[in-house]
């Protein structure tokens, strides 16, 4: 009866590990892509503005 409540036990604390380090890698993960978006959004704002300088050079043309 013991050896099968700490074979439970055992298995209730490796679940909870378990579910602790896919919860942080999971956050991790979050953290990363929105960084990336940031990095992606900058550069689209710099070809959006060489966008518009072309375009109102070619407009003063």
């Amino acid at each position: 009866m013991a050896s099968l409540d700490i074979i439970f036990l055992c298995i209730f604390i490796g679940l909870i590990a378990l579910f602790v380090v896919s919860f942080m890698l999971f956050i991790r993960r979050l953290i990363i892509n929105s960084s990336e978006k940031g990095n992606q959004s900058v550069e689209i704002e710099k070809k959006l503005d060489k966008i518009i300088e072309l375009l109102e050079k070619e407009k003063n043309f």
